[in-house]
């Protein structure tokens, strides 16, 4: 080779990264895979076996399960719950204006949510428990979708809005055979925009239609397999036909990777490593024997008698033995038994998971005492792993909360304008107003204390000083909002205290009050005395 880099004609110095991560010559890179392509590549056409081995996991593995609960009990818990923020100034409402809009637009929204009815279009879960199902399904898939579908309404089903999950299977690129099952990510919809793993896109690359399958690949049905394409978004509405919730981690990435994806094979490991562990003290819970019979078949070697038709052994075919507490086992003329000594080491079990656990936790941003739930640490110790921990589930929370609550509460909202449920004048003509009229929180379990008193302390310090304000120190402290808690503790004491009148009429009749004396007469008496 002629020319180098920093050296002599005919010779190549390598630099930078080549010396390093990129290295082609270091003995511990060269058996390193380099090869990256597109997303499409490396996530989408592996996606159905990392949903499947994710699956297989959370169903198996406990470290798994608890990675998927934790996030399901923390993030969502019993639901997050609503709280209208409207942009009074945007709207020109005074402060009593705007809080009788946002009581009147939460109470209609409840209406919709906590009717399963009138929320679900399977019937079975309202808003709430759809927040947990669509969270665990996401996790465990990558992505998942929620079509919105529209029943006719009723009396006392006043809302058409319904919502159906779609686990990720079903949103697949349909192929031309319908009978046919094809492995294939990528496809050419009939007006020329691709496909990538069921969702179009046009050339620009935005999604512009999903395609929506009625079976799961290789579902046992009698039913062919049939695609319906469904647009991103209703073409005089504006509003979406359906919402993907995905995390991509890639440019032009449009479906999700599965959350345990990264820990599938330590958490595979850890796992048989733990069966094994088990099978290993069974088996040296057992307390078996061992009988060689002698070359006359019909001697028995403690002289017992056997009834006719009696079976010698518990064996159940040639060369079978069995193994268990109490048993017995009689072998034929000239057999042997002998066990290996097993090497393993049982004392390090223990210390093995927890370091396996710490290497899985950091991949999910759990940290390992609370991903296996064993907090042993001191109190700061334990307080930073959680804080840590609820770094990871607030992101999560706000991310559901973009995906998939907002979207549907604008829904709803929309819904109950156009119907006249709820006034919101400039909600169709203007976007500020519309957007305005829209801002929400949503409210979700509190972290919890580790030490009340302190943290409390703290809460009012922070608001005493302008670091915080009370609302946010509410929603912090015990997941509730300082307005409700107020209006509570307002009815709580009016009714403590009609409650309490009586007792305090007998008291002042049992004990009156005692005249005070006159200062004159105080001052006539000091007067007397001193004549």
């Amino acid at each position: 080779m002629s020319g180098g880099v920093g050296g002599k004609a005919g010779t190549l110095t390598n630099s930078g990264y080549s010396e390093a991560g990129a290295s082609a010559v270091k003995r511990s890179m060269r058996g390193m895979p380099s090869v990256s392509i597109s997303a499409k590549e490396d996530i989408h056409d592996n996606l159905r076996t990392l949903r499947g081995r994710s699956r297989n996991l959370y169903m198996s593995a406990p470290l798994a399960t608890s990675a998927i609960n934790l996030n399901r009990t923390n993030v969502v818990g019993t639901g997050l719950k609503l709280k209208s923020t409207i942009d009074r100034e945007v709207l020109g409402l005074t402060q009593e204006q705007a809080a009788d809009w946002q009581k009147k637009a939460e109470a209609e929204f409840r209406l919709w949510s906590e009717n399963k009815e009138m929320c679900d279009a399977l019937g079975m879960n309202d808003f709430y428990r759809l927040q947990g199902l669509v969270l665990i399904s996401s996790l465990l898939s990558g992505d998942v979708f929620v079509l919105i579908k529209r029943e006719d309404e009723t009396a006392l089903l006043p809302y058409s809005l319904r919502l159906h999950v779609i686990e990720a299977d079903r949103v697949r690129t349909p192929c031309k055979d319908a009978s046919f099952i094809s492995s294939m990510t990528t496809g050419k919809a009939e007006n020329g925009n691709f496909i990538y793993d069921g969702i179009e896109v046009n050339g620009s690359g935005k999604v512009v239609a999903y395609h929506v399958a009625n079976n799961y690949p290789f579902q046992f049905t009698y039913t062919d397999n049939k695609f319906v394409r469904i647009p991103a978004k209703g073409k005089e509405t504006g509003l979406p036909n359906i919402l993907h919730i995905i995390t991509p981690e890639r440019p032009e990435q449009y479906r999700g990777v599965p959350y345990l994806s990264h820990v599938i094979e330590p958490l595979l490991q850890i796992n048989r490593y733990t069966e094994a562990e088990i099978q290993a003290a069974i088996v040296q819970s057992f307390f078996t024997a061992f009988v060689v019979t002698k070359e006359d078949p019909t001697e028995y070697p403690f002289g017992e008698a056997m009834e006719d038709g009696a079976v010698p052994d518990i064996r159940s075919g040639e060369n079978e033995y069995q193994m268990g507490p109490g048993t017995i086992n009689v072998m034929a003329p000239g057999e042997d038994i002998k066990f290996s000594a097993p090497t393993h080491p049982q004392t390090g079990f223990d210390t093995f998971v927890k370091a396996m656990a710490q290497q899985v936790g950091a991949a999910l941003e759990i940290p390992q005492t609370v991903l296996m739930k064993a907090f042993v640490s001191n109190y700061t110790a334990a307080r930073g792993e959680l804080m840590e921990a609820w770094k990871a589930f607030k992101t999560r929370r706000e991310w559901l909360a973009d995906d998939f609550c907002r979207p549907v509460y604008e829904l709803v909202i929309t819904e109950a304008v156009a119907r006249g449920r709820l006034s919101a004048p400039g909600f169709f003509t203007d976007p500020l107003v519309r957007k305005a009229y829209l801002k929400s929180e949503w409210i979700g379990p509190s972290q919890g204390q580790l030490d009340p008193k302190k943290e409390v302390e703290a809460a009012i310090l922070n608001v005493q000083n302008g670091f915080s304000n009370r609302e946010t120190e509410a929603i912090k402290l015990s997941g509730s909002e300082y307005a409700s808690n107020v209006d509570r503790l307002a009815e709580e004491n009016r009714r403590l205290a009609a409650a309490l009148e009586p007792l305090n009429r007998m008291e002042q009749a049992a004990f009156p009050d005692e005249p005070e004396e006159d200062d004159e007469d105080e001052q006539t008496e000091g007067d007397e005395g001193q004549q």
